[in-house]
């Protein structure tokens, strides 16, 4: 079973994240609101999956992947959430190391199948 690690502020988002993925058969280790403790659990936990916001209340998702990537050379795949589509933001997401790159509003049936691709 693949470890999965949510981040976002939004409880809403977070909950609907995590029941999506556990009801395709994946298991939450851990939720995160911010940041700092995005990075806290990720190093702790090891996740096989990461879904990442990109704007938190301390930090940007850009900013948190560089941290987990590039200077933890973390092996978890990320996939970056975000309002933000602009594709300035997709691409350095992108190149920083995110496996895949989902703008909100999405449906749990497109997340799931997102995620199901990066595993394949």
């Amino acid at each position: 079973m693949k470890k999965v690690l949510v981040v976002d502020d939004s409880l809403y988002m977070r909950t609907m994240i995590s029941d999506a993925l556990i009801k395709s058969g994946y298991e939450i280790v851990a939720q995160a609101a911010n940041g700092e403790s995005a990075i806290a659990m990720a190093l702790e936990h090891k996740p096989d999956l990461i879904t990442l916001d990109n704007i938190l209340p301390d930090m940007i998702g850009i900013d948190i992947l560089r941290v987990l990537k590039q200077e933890n050379n973390i092996e978890s795949k990320i996939i970056m959430i975000s309002a933000v589509g602009q594709e300035l933001v997709v691409k350095e997401g992108m190149s920083l190391g995110a496996s895949n790159y989902i703008v909100k509003p999405f449906t749990a049936q497109s997340l799931v199948e997102e995620v199901n691709k990066v595993f394949q």
